[in-house]
């Protein structure tokens, strides 16, 4: 599969997964419901990674690797945090919108400290996605 795909599918479960979350965190502590999903997660991609890694991947991993993706854990928690609490206090409908302008903020970041080339077209699509963003979230009274 090419790598469209494995974004769609992204897409398509980080869709699922916000509705299954929004009705996950309608009894519970958003914090702890977090940190349910998490383990469920750890678990999953544990077991994922143990059946399709190389054997001895793991001696490949340098510091600098590892703490590249320890950082980015953090990050994802924060985000993760974040996100669950939004959805206990708003409507996915108007959450996920403003979750995803993310794609923004990477677009950014990737041009900032990837120095990864960003054309007049990305920009334009980022100035899209915030006005997509936006409009879905606003709400008239």
């Amino acid at each position: 599969m090419n790598w469209w795909v494995w974004a769609l599918l992204s897409a398509v479960f980080a869709g699922l997964t916000a509705v299954l979350a929004k009705i996950g965190v309608a009894h519970v502590n958003s914090h702890l419901a977090t940190a349910l999903r998490t383990s469920v997660v750890v678990v999953f991609t544990w077991a994922i990674a143990i059946a399709a890694a190389p054997r001895g991947a793991t001696a490949s991993l340098d510091r600098r690797t590892c703490a590249y993706l320890a950082f980015s854990g953090v990050a994802t928690g924060l985000s993760w945090l974040c996100y669950f609490r939004a959805l206990q206090l708003g409507e996915v409908s108007r959450v996920a919108p403003i979750d995803k302008l993310s794609v923004v903020f990477a677009l950014v970041l990737a041009a900032a400290v990837l120095r990864e080339r960003v054309g007049w077209h990305q920009w334009a699509g980022c100035g899209l996605i915030v006005a997509g963003a936006m409009v879905l979230a606003w709400r008239s009274s």
